[in-house]
């Protein structure tokens, strides 16, 4: 009997996890790099005798494929896939291949921002639960971690990117935290695209599972108006009474499910800011769902420590707050991050431009902000939208100097702010990259 020829198509994190899984359920695997792929990657292909090719595609090693595996950074509007499609070869992401080996209940989170915030604190509410991972988009693959270990309980962020690889991908339990414009790039520039593929993590589910939802979000309401899925709602609000669902009531988080009941002071949440409510409301009505003792959530959203790179609090310096936001790649993130400020800020943003428009953003810079950093290699387009507003507005393309003019700037009892609300990849590895620079540059004064 032939074994099944499973191509994988970038040699990253959930390229590396699909081609151990595939390898060990059988599959004839290959994987294809158009760049390099990093030592730890290759050793763990050599160690499993598992081809490989870097820096080409090439097309006579694919085309072959019974399937494919395609890394969520590849974009579809490449020649190879495009041929893959005319093939009728199917193209798939990494959840997608790894859902077919595991029961584990499915825990899937996904929006435009608070991702990794909402799914390493529902992880963190969950805990006491046996058997639970934390993948996806976060720490290790999917593949990897369902290759390695048969769990019961999974909490996963996805992407849209992971979504659009979906045929059969269906979580018991899928939560939308927000939609705005991002990745469009992607899309055409079509936000309607990007919208669709958000929701593609409901496409599969029925009224056995559950749709956890922000309900104040207008682009998340008009698109279950005019395409209802099957999955049971449960909405999550901070200006609407909600029935079945979560919302705020004098401080508090109220949430009910099926006539079930907990309230949980918002006092005892640890994260700073609007949006972390809504996290918290997302990640708890997921704990009150898997029936997560109301004792154990509380004091879960107590301990919670928070994200690395997502409103981050490096250090005070002279009575300046350093914080390092770099995980905002895009405007609504840094929307969120300007809302919580209640300093003076001195702001570092810039990079990797996403078709952003600023606008939304000006009523805070006109309010809080007082100095604005460029960090970037093409910074026309926000010298033209921040330059009336504030006295102070310079340009640099090194993270050093970026934290030091912020030193000059900043006077005591100011907060010193980056948030990039772009893309990292103009002057910086990732975000990750970009945020550690800037944490060692504040260590650094």
């Amino acid at each position: 009997m032939t074994k099944i020829r499973l191509v994988i198509l970038g040699g990253g994190e959930s390229g590396i996890g699909t081609a151990l899984l595939g390898k060990k359920e059988g599959y004839n695997v290959f994987v294809s790099d158009k760049g390099t792929i990093k030592d730890k990657y290759k050793n763990a292909l050599i160690h499993n005798e598992i081809e490989w090719e870097e820096k080409q595609h090439s097309s006579d090693r694919i085309l072959n494929a019974d399937l494919v595996m395609k890394s969520p950074g590849i974009p579809d509007s490449i020649e190879l896939v495009k041929q893959l499609k005319k093939l009728e070869i199917p193209v798939i992401s990494e959840i997608e291949f790894a859902s077919w080996f595991t029961n584990a209940k499915l825990i899937a989170i996904t929006g435009s921002n608070g991702k990794t915030t909402t799914a390493s604190l529902t992880h963190h509410l969950l805990k006491s639960e046996e058997s639970l991972g934390l993948a996806g988009n976060i720490g290790d693959s999917f593949a990897s971690s369902v290759c390695n270990e048969q769990l019961k309980n999974y909490v996963l962020e996805v992407s849209s990117f992971q979504l659009d690889g979906i045929t059969k991908f269906k979580p018991n339990i899928a939560v939308i935290l927000n939609i705005t414009p991002d990745h469009l790039d992607r899309y055409n520039y079509e936000f309607e695209s990007y919208i669709a593929s958000k929701f593609r993590i409901a496409m599969n589910q029925t009224s056995e599972d559950y749709l956890i939802y922000d309900a104040d979000d207008a682009v998340i309401i008009k698109w279950l108006e005019e395409n209802p899925v099957q999955s049971t709602l449960l909405p999550f609000s901070l200006t609407k009474v909600i029935e079945n669902g979560a919302y705020l009531e004098n401080n508090n988080i109220k949430i009910t499910i099926d006539n079930n009941s907990i309230t949980m002071p918002t006092k005892s949440i640890t994260l700073e800011g609007k949006h972390n409510i809504k996290n918290a409301m997302a990640a708890s009505t997921v704990a009150h769902l898997l029936r997560i003792r109301k004792q154990t959530i509380r004091e879960s959203l107590e301990n919670f420590q928070g994200v690395e790179h997502r409103l981050e609090h490096v250090l005070k310096i002279n009575k300046v707050d350093y914080i390092n936001d770099s995980k905002a790649t895009n405007v609504n993130a840094t929307y969120y991050a300007l809302e919580s400020m209640e300093a003076p800020t001195v702001w570092i943003v810039g990079g990797e431009d996403k078709g952003n428009n600023y606008e939304e953003l000006f009523p805070f810079v006109n309010e809080k902000v007082k100095a604005i950093i460029c960090l970037g290699v093409d910074n026309e387009k926000l010298m033209q939208a921040f330059s009336n507003m504030v006295d102070i507005i310079i340009e640099t393309q090194f993270m050093s100097e970026a934290v030091k003019i912020a030193y000059k700037v900043a006077d005591s009892g100011d907060s010193v702010l980056l948030s990039p609300a772009c893309a990292s990849f103009d002057l910086f590895e990732n975000y990750e990259d970009r945020g550690r620079q800037f944490k060692n540059a504040v260590r650094n004064l």
